[in-house]
């Protein structure tokens, strides 16, 4: 597949979480930071939809009429936003440790309160609050480097980006039936060691993607930033690999 690679970052990160992962795809790759979070100005009212509308006008800007949508956690939201929006912009999916489903009741609630808490206080407690559900075991235990990395990658961000993803990520619907219907070639990837998002969403995505999951062994839920030798690897044999 020759057309550009678009990769989206989790929350509460920016497109550095890729850094890792530019040898798979080389001068393709393209990772904007999504509204709010990095250099990207923030957008208006809590909606992954504005996201996808300010990527799709990033893509206009680059020439970009085609691209494979890449995205991990929150990243995987606008992707299937941009899919929802603009069918014939996307040429394929790369899902990493996100879900199509989408949130309970209860996982609102939780998220309406994170919001309030970080326009309260700041987020200065947020890394502690999230990192044993963001990394995994393996990487907690072995790779301090990682842990270093990502709290700096947190502390870096506008506590009012932080509201409003954790607001606009409340209100996604369910993308499965999107999914079922698009028709794209998709990669599927999950850390074997995801704490955040059960093993039973991803196997979701990929039945409705009708291909197969591939799971990182000792990575949890940010693969790319913990393992991103091995998702690197991935990505590039799905690229490199017979498109329908």
């Amino acid at each position: 597949m020759s057309d550009p690679v678009v990769l989206l970052h989790a929350f509460p990160l920016d497109s550095r979480m890729w850094d890792g992962l530019r040898s798979a795809t080389g001068d393709r790759i393209i990772t904007p930071d999504l509204p709010g979070f990095g250099a990207a100005p923030p957008v208006g009212g809590p909606d992954l939809g504005l996201a996808a509308a300010a990527l799709l006008d990033d893509l206009d800007r680059l020439g970009v009429e085609r691209a494979v949508l890449g995205g991990c956690s929150m990243g995987g939201y606008v992707a299937m936003a941009v899919l929802r929006a603009a069918p014939s912009r996307v040429s394929g999916l790369v899902l990493v440790d996100t879900k199509a489903t989408a949130d309970t009741e209860a996982a609102r609630e939780n998220r309406v309160a994170v919001a309030a808490r970080a326009e309260a206080e700041g987020i200065g407690w947020l890394a502690d609050s999230m990192l044993t559900n963001l990394l995994g075991a393996t990487t907690l235990e072995k790779r301090p480097d990682v842990e270093v990395t990502l709290r700096a990658l947190i502390a870096d961000q506008d506590p009012a980006a932080v509201a409003w993803a954790q607001r606009a990520m409340a209100a996604r619907p369910d993308s499965l039936d999107l999914l079922r219907a698009s028709g794209v070639p998709a990669l599927v990837v999950r850390g074997a060691e995801d704490a955040l998002i059960p093993r039973q969403e991803a196997v979701l995505m990929a039945d409705a993607l009708e291909v197969e999951l591939v799971e990182i062994a000792g990575a949890g839920h940010l693969a790319p930033l913990e393992t991103p030798d091995e998702v690197a690897s991935a990505v590039a044999r799905w690229l490199a690999g017979p498109m329908p």
